[in-house]
């Protein structure tokens, strides 16, 4: 069973975590059966954008790197608290954890920021929210910032904006099964 890590801030983007959740979900089910997903943040329980309150499986405390294959991060508003969460050491250094240990990592829109943060991005192509502001930052980290939508530098994917959500969920059910697996759920799921 490949297992994925879904790593949440406070004021996370509800859109960007689900499609992780879902598409995880559908292949457990309807595609090969191999994935199971995972919730885990600073405190056991968080709020979401636009304040909604989540419980996780695991606090940063209990998470063990080695009994995950993949590591997902989803963005998030800072007017919510998104960054005070996000740049915390523990969720710094979990983000370390994952790519000392070469597991995979996905990000989707500002989910790149606190992956640059951490310093696996140096030297490492990467694209986040397609605005100045937060391109700048990213590129601050050490990161060699692509206009694209997705972008992908080793075993990490970055993505600009909720709409490449999806995308970005599909290519790392591709990248822990198979391109034609995820195809497969892909069509499953109408996309």
């Amino acid at each position: 069973m490949k297992k994925v890590l879904l790593l949440l801030a406070d004021g996370f983007e509800i859109y960007e975590a689900s499609v992780f959740i879902d598409v995880m979900g559908w292949n457990l089910e309807e595609g090969d059966g191999s994935t199971q997903l995972f919730t885990g943040a600073l405190r056991k329980e968080i709020k979401s954008a636009f304040k909604q309150r989540f419980i996780v499986d695991y606090t940063v405390e209990e998470i063990e790197v080695d009994s995950f294959d993949a590591l997902a991060i989803p963005g998030g508003f800072e007017v919510y608290g998104f960054y005070k969460d996000a740049y915390n050491e523990k969720f710094l250094e979990l983000i370390r954890s994952f790519k000392a240990a070469n597991k995979m990592i996905a990000t989707v829109c500002a989910g790149a920021l606190p992956t640059g943060k951490s310093g696996i991005l140096e030297n490492k192509k990467a694209t986040v929210y397609d605005m100045p502001v937060r391109r700048e930052a990213l590129k601050s980290f050490g990161a060699d910032v692509i206009h694209q939508p997705i972008v992908t530098d080793d075993n990490i994917i970055t993505s600009w904006n909720p709409s490449t959500a999806i995308g970005v969920a599909f290519l790392l059910l591709e990248w822990l099964t198979s391109k034609e697996n995820a195809e497969k759920v892909r069509q499953l799921m109408g996309f």
